[in-house]
C-alpha cells in the first residue's frame, strides 16, 4: 500500500531525525552519550522507524518499560535502559534480555540480584532530586547506594535525577542541578567506577548543556519541537500529520454543523468533510477554539465538534478543493505550517500530547 490509498497518516522525515540528533551533539560535545527516548511510540512517530533512522548517531535507546525494550530488541542491539520501575512479574525478563532497569529502593536490587540467575544486572540508580516520581531520596542516595553496591550480580551503569521544572523555573533547577552535582561528588569519592551520570532531558540540553555529564536523554527535540520557542529555529520537525477530504457539500445559511449544534453556518459555506477524528488522535478540545488545517497550501477553519471518525472545515475560498485532496493537521504545506506548539496551545495541553496521542491505526511513513 502506498499513501495514496490512506484515509489518515503521518510522514516521518528520516532526515530531519538524524539533523536534530547532531544539534543534541553540537550541544552537548562530542565527549556525552546520548540516549535517545524512543518511548511512546517515538513520541508518536513509530519507535522502530525512529530507532532505526538515529542508529548511527546515538549510542543509548531509552524506552518507558518492558513490552517496548523487547519491540526494540528484535530489531537494533543497542543498549535498552527502561526509565521506568519494572514490575515484579517483568524483572526476571529484563534481566534474561540484559536490559538495564532503573531502580528506586533497595528492594528493587535484590530482587533483581534473585531472578538474575548467575547473571550480572546493570542498573540504573535513580535519586529523587525534586520529581517525586520515582527514585531515592536524595537525603538517602549515599546510604542506599552503598548498599546496592555490595549485592551480588548488581552493577551500577549509571546515575540519574530528572528535572521537573526545567521549563519553567530556572533558578530552582540551577540549584536542583548542584545539590545532584554535590551528591555524585561525594559517590565518586567514595565509590570510584566506570558508571555514568545523567540528567539533561531535551529542555536541559537546550537550555543547561553546560552541565552534561556522561549521557543526555534527548526526547523531544529529537523530534523537532522545542520545549522553548527561541531554540525552534535550531530543529526540524520530522512529522506531517495528513488525512484526505471525503466529501465536499454546499451547506445553506443556519445549518448546524456536527453534535450539539455548537457551530450554525452563518452563510452558504462549502463544507468538506476529512477522514479523522479523534480516535485518530486529532484532539476533541480543539473543537470550536479556532483551530485549522490546510489545504492546498491554505489555512481552513475546523467547523463544530470533531467526532470519532470525521471533522468538518470550512473550504469556501478555495475553488479546487475536491474528495481525496491531501490536508495537513500538523506540520507543513506550502508557506503554510500548523505546528504542534500551535496545536498544544489551542487544545491547553503540551507538545508532548499531541504527538504521542496520535493513534495506531494514523499508517507510519518514513521519507
Amino acid at each position: 500500500m502506498n499513501s495514496e490509498t490512506f484515509r489518515c497518516w503521518a510522514e516521518v522525515d528520516q532526515e530531519a531525525l538524524r539533523h536534530n540528533a547532531r544539534v543534541v551533539r553540537k550541544q552537548v560535545g562530542s565527549g556525552v552519550n546520548i540516549v535517545a527516548v524512543v518511548k511512546a511510540n517515538g513520541y508518536g512517530h513509530g519507535m522502530i522507524g525512529v530507532a532505526k533512522a538515529l542508529a548511527q548517531e546515538v549510542q543509548i535507546f531509552g524506552v518507558a518499560n518492558l513490552e517496548e525494550a523487547s519491540a526494540l530488541r528484535r530489531e537494533l542491539s543497542h543498549p535498552i535502559i527502561l526509565l521506568g520501575p519494572a514490575l515484579p512479574t517483568e524483572r526476571r525478563l529484563v534481566a534474561e534480555a540484559g536490559f538495564i532497569p532503573s531502580i528506586s529502593n533497595l528492594e528493587e536490587a535484590q530482587d533483581f540480584s534473585r531472578v538474575a540467575q548467575g547473571k550480572t544486572v546493570e542498573v540504573n540508580f535513580v535519586i529523587d532530586t525534586g520529581m517525586g516520581r520515582m527514585g531515592v531520596p536524595q537525603l538517602d542516595a549515599l546510604d542506599l547506594f552503598a548498599r546496592v553496591v555490595s549485592i551480588p550480580r548488581i552493577r551500577i551503569h549509571s546515575i540519574s535525577t530528572h528535572l521537573p521544572v526545567s521549563d519553567e523555573d530556572k533558578e530552582f533547577t540551577r540549584a536542583e542541578l548542584q545539590q545532584f552535582t554535590d551528591i555524585v561528588k561525594r559517590v565518586r569519592a567514595d565509590f570510584p567506577g566506570d558508571y555514568k551520570v545523567h540528567v539533561l532531558p531535551s529542555t536541559g540540553v537546550l537550555a543547561y548543556a553546560d552541565v552534561p555529564f556522561d549521557m543526555v536523554r534527548a526526547g523531544l527535540m529529537l523530534y523537532g519541537i522545542s520545549p522553548f520557542r527561541e531554540f525552534q529555529k535550531l530543529l526540524r520537525p520530522a512529522l506531517t500529520w495528513k488525512t484526505r477530504i471525503a466529501l465536499v457539500r454546499n451547506m445553506p445559511k443556519g445549518h448546524g454543523i456536527s453534535y450539539g449544534r455548537t457551530f450554525i453556518t452563518p452563510r452558504e459555506m462549502r463544507v468538506a468533510t476529512l477522514s479523522a477524528g479523534y480516535a485518530d488522535g486529532y484532539p476533541r478540545h480543539l473543537s470550536n477554539n479556532d483551530a485549522a488545517v490546510l489545504v492546498n497550501g491554505r489555512r481552513c477553519p475546523l467547523l463544530g465538534r470533531i467526532t470519532m471518525d470525521l471533522m468538518m472545515i470550512d473550504v469556501s475560498q478555495i475553488e479546487d478543493a475536491k474528495v481525496g485532496d491531501e490536508v495537513v493537521l500538523l506540520g507543513r504545506q506550502g508557506d503554510e505550517e500548523i505546528s504542534a506548539t500551535e496545536l498544544a496551545d489551542r487544545a491547553n495541553t503540551i507538545t508532548w500530547e499531541i504527538t504521542t496521542r496520535i493513534g495506531s491505526r494514523v499508517r507510519r511513513v518514513y521519507v
